[in-house]
This record gives C-alpha cells, structure tokens and sequence, in this order.
C-alpha cells in the first residue's frame, strides 16, 4: 500500500496540492467545507502531516510552549488541560513545563524552549513586570492569571463572587473575618484580597489580615493558629488548597468547620468539589481560561492586536460557611 500523500489527497478530493498543504499548515486560508473534505480524506487515507516539513515551509513549529509554576498545585492541572485541548483544535502540540515556584527559573526555561516554540502562554509568572517584558521580547506570549500592562493576557475577575460570598458571610452574623493573603509575588492574591478589603470598607466588620502565606496545604495548616488567635469567625483563604490545609489544622486543634468557624477557599478546583464538607469557593472558568488564552495567542501569530480578556468567576455556596457562632 503506498502511502497518503498531499498529491493523492488533491486527487481525490479534486483541488491543488497547495490547497491540500493549506489545509493543513494555514487552515484559516481555505473555506471550512473544503477544509472539512480534505481533513476527512486525509484520515480516510491515513495520510499524517509532517510537522517538520510544515515547518520548513511555514517558519513554524506547529508547538505551544506552556509555562505554570507548580503543576502539582490543583489549579492548573485543569487549565493545562483546557489549554492542551483548545491547541489540539488548531493542531497545535503543547510543551508543558513546570518552573516550581522559581522566579529565576522561569527565565531559563523561556529561553530554553524558545526556539522550539511559535508563541507562549505563561500561567500566574513570578518574574517582576519588567523583567518579565524583557524575557518575553521577540516571542508571541500571552499571560494567564495576572494582569501585565502591555502584554497580552487572559484573566479571572473573582471581584465580584468574593464580595458576593462576603454578604452571605455578613447576613449569617459574621463580623470578625480573616483575610489570609497568599503568595507576595501573586497578582492574583493582591487582586483577591483588594477584592476583599474594598467589600470590608463601611461596613460593621473587622478585617483581620494574615500571611503572606504560599500557595500550600501545609500554609494553610500551620496558619490555623493564627486564626484561632485572631478571633475570626470566618476565613477567607487565597485559595482551595490553603483552604483545605486551615480546615486540617483546624481539625487538629479540636474545631468544627463551619460549626466553629466559616471557611471560604477559591478556584473550585477538584478538592473543593470533593472534600467533606464540600468548600464554599470561587469558581473559575478553566474550559474558558483555556480556550481564551489559546485564541489570543493565536491572534498574536496572525499579527493581530494585543489585548486583555477578563472572564467572571462564579460563587458557589457549599458546606463550609454558617452562621456565626454565638
């Protein structure tokens, strides 16, 4: 059996070779019913692109490159997933790699993986906004969970769900709440507690803020006798997994969640879903994040604009919040 060619695709589907190789390395190019044939033909045929002879004709690698800080964190094994998904729809392969919290290193691996990439996506980057320009220069990148003036970014305004849960906070009697800021290099928790404080302000509760704490069970455990110290009859933590760690160290100094004391986590990753009682939390849109971050990154290729999508993250009232003890 000889194998599928571009040229047996074109004669089966009834067009030029070139279009059957547009199809493939410039899909935007060619109508999507044609586009739809030829793919189809292709797979009838068991015909499989040749990365890199796309690449030498098109100048691209036909690879994301994605860069998280820790990849054991629940919060971007389901954005990696998302992300790996939206580039499998532009026939794009992903390049997963995991700074672990260094700062430092997310310059190396930038400038290792750059020739091996068309463009970036960069989740919640420790790097300081100008070194961060600096690193970036020359390569199409877009920025996931923190907003960085004149670069490209995708990011979830929690604002508005964090204030919302702060209410119900209020109207169970709650007039003594822990902030527990997370990572000091995080945008996300500047953004999360600024959220929080600004809800804070006129009304008739106290707002005791601790940490800064990292992103970690064991910060959130070891900051349960803080909270207990400070009074608070509910808790707002960065995020779930610090949530689940006050709850542990809680647990371990004889208090009842929510029964003792209310707590608040963000993210709705997994964990939070499954734990008992289920977390009240913020839900973030990773299908969403995702697709967004992808498109983006995608116009960028093109020579499209840069720009920042903001999506909303969703309250979602679960078992670790009632009323304040008396």
């Amino acid at each position: 059996m000889q194998r599928a060619t571009i040229y047996s695709i074109a004669s089966t589907v009834g067009v030029s070779p070139s279009t059957v190789s547009r199809a493939f390395s410039r899909p935007e190019m060619v109508k999507s019913e044609l586009r739809e044939r030829i793919v189809t033909t292709a797979r009838e045929l068991g015909y499989s692109p040749n990365r890199a002879a796309r690449g030498l004709a098109t100048g691209r690698t036909g690879v994301i490159g994605m860069l998280v800080p820790d990849v054991e964190n629940p919060f971007f094994p389901p954005l990696i997933r998302a992300v790996q998904g939206a580039a499998r729809e532009k026939d794009a392969e992903l390049l997963l790699i995991d700074s672990e919290l260094s700062a430092s290193a997310e310059q190396e691996l930038v400038d290792r993986i750059r020739p091996q990439v068309d463009g970036l996506i960069i989740a919640s980057p420790r790097l300081p906004s100008k070194q961060l320009h600096e690193v970036l220069r020359g390569i199409p990148s877009v920025i996931v969970n923190r907003a960085v003036r004149n670069l490209p970014g995708v990011v979830c305004d929690n604002t508005p769900a964090l204030q919302e849960i702060a209410d119900h906070l209020h109207q169970l009697g709650h007039r003594r709440i822990a902030l527990l800021r997370g990572p000091q290099a995080a945008w996300a928790a500047s953004h999360r507690a600024k959220a929080v404080r600004a809800w804070a302000e006129g009304k008739d509760v106290e707002l005791v803020e601790l940490g800064p704490f990292e992103a970690q069970f064991a910060d959130g455990r070891a900051a349960a006798q803080q909270i207990v110290a400070s009074d608070a009859s509910a808790v707002f933590a960065f995020d779930d997994l610090m949530a689940a760690g006050v709850i542990s160290g809680l647990s371990e100094l004889g208090e009842r969640v929510p029964a003792d004391r209310s707590i608040v986590g963000c993210d709705d990753v997994l964990l939070a879903q499954t734990m008992t009682p289920g977390l009240t939390t913020v839900s973030a849109p990773f299908a969403e994040l995702g697709r967004a971050s992808v498109e983006a990154l995608t116009e960028l290729l093109a020579g499209g604009p840069s720009r920042t999508i903001t999506l909303p993250g969703t309250a979602v009232l679960r078992g670790t919040v009632g009323p304040a003890a008396s």
